[in-house]
């Protein structure tokens, strides 16, 4: 599977300029490309209702947070997103291409798989950044 050089680059420019709050990845005739990006002012609302209901994606979230020690912190998060209504080729060929495509991605932190909206939770996310 190959990658998309776009997608290096957005990822790049959200991790180094913040010029990010998200990045939506598809695989587009055997190759990984930019679906779409979310400017900085997005919220983590607006970003799952851009994910595909019926659709696998790949995501990356930049989510900000407050720690307990009350210092402001960022996260990069890369989501699998695998809808069980989306195809089981699909499916199949987003598994096995993931880690592949996230080692292009040099800087995430936090992994997440999710079939579901529910399994991303605002909660779920913030849970797992802290």
């Amino acid at each position: 599977m190959a990658v998309d050089d776009e997608c290096k680059l957005k990822f790049l420019e959200l991790k180094a300029r913040r010029n990010y709050r998200y990045i939506i990845f598809k695989i587009h005739e055997q190759q990984v490309v930019v679906d779409k990006v979310g400017n900085p002012t997005s919220t983590y609302e607006e970003f799952t209702a851009s994910l595909p209901a019926n659709e696998c994606r790949y995501a990356v979230f930049d989510f900000d947070f407050t720690t307990d020690e009350n210092c402001q912190k960022s996260k990069i998060f890369f989501i699998a997103w695998a809808p069980d209504t989306s195809r089981v080729r699909s499916k199949m060929v987003y598994a096995s291409s993931k880690d592949r495509f996230k080692r292009e991605l040099d800087g995430i932190q936090v992994e997440l798989q999710a079939t579901d909206p529910s399994e991303m939770s605002f909660d779920i996310i913030k849970g797992r950044a802290i």
